[in-house]
């Protein structure tokens, strides 16, 4: 099997939905039989799921 994961464990992210842009660390991911990932992200010691497209690299700066 052939992991195709587009985020590395440790790496700072951003959830494209996050108002506040808080930074978020991929602490772990699940890989599931249909080829799904999804990744286990922390911001101090509140942790959530989400997949890739939830997931940005860079802060989603919003123009008002």
């Amino acid at each position: 099997m052939q992991i195709d994961n587009v985020f590395e464990i440790g790496q700072t992210v951003y959830l494209k939905t996050d108002e506040d842009q808080k930074p978020r660390m991929v602490v772990s991911f699940e890989v599931f039989a249909v080829g799904e990932i999804l990744y286990k992200l922390m911001s101090g010691t509140y942790q959530s799921h989400h997949y890739d497209f939830e997931i940005s690299e860079t802060k989603n700066y919003k123009h008002a």
